[in-house]
């Protein structure tokens, strides 16, 4: 077994969720040499997310976004924590609900992901900026 890592930076993007799917499959190179193993994807930031769901109709994208805004609502008076914004401790809560990390199988050089999945990013602030993701593989070749 081998393992590879490697660091993607993602590049701004709006508040919301985005697949970053092809990002990920086009800047993890050693993905093509893995014929059986797991990648795990990382995100190294505690104001975004990562989740895994439908990559086709972008409407899922938006309802994720109003659903997420209204279960977690800005200006909440009980958040203390409101230093950067009054997205700033909604985004920390967001990102604490949806996780920082997936894992999907490898097969033969590709993401084993079912036929409707892909992978979101999904950016809680106005503006968080680039994005670092670390991508670590394990399996065989």
């Amino acid at each position: 077994m081998q393992i590879w890592q490697q660091t993607i930076l993602l590049p701004a993007y709006s508040r919301g969720f985005h697949l970053i799917t092809r990002i990920v499959e086009q800047e993890f190179t050693d993905l093509r040499r893995i014929k059986a193993g797991v990648l795990q994807v990382f995100i190294q930031h505690t104001s975004a997310s990562l989740t895994i769901n439908e990559n086709v109709d972008p409407t899922v994208r938006g309802d994720f976004e109003r659903f997420f805004n209204r279960t977690v609502p800005e200006n909440a008076p009980y958040y203390q924590h409101d230093y950067e914004g009054s997205d700033d401790m909604p985004a920390h809560l967001k990102a604490a609900l949806l996780g920082h990390s997936v894992q999907i199988p490898i097969t033969n050089g590709q993401l084993n992901m079912g036929t409707w999945q892909g992978i979101y990013l999904g950016e809680h602030r106005n503006d968080g900026g680039r994005r670092r993701l670390i991508v670590t593989a394990w399996g065989t070749e």
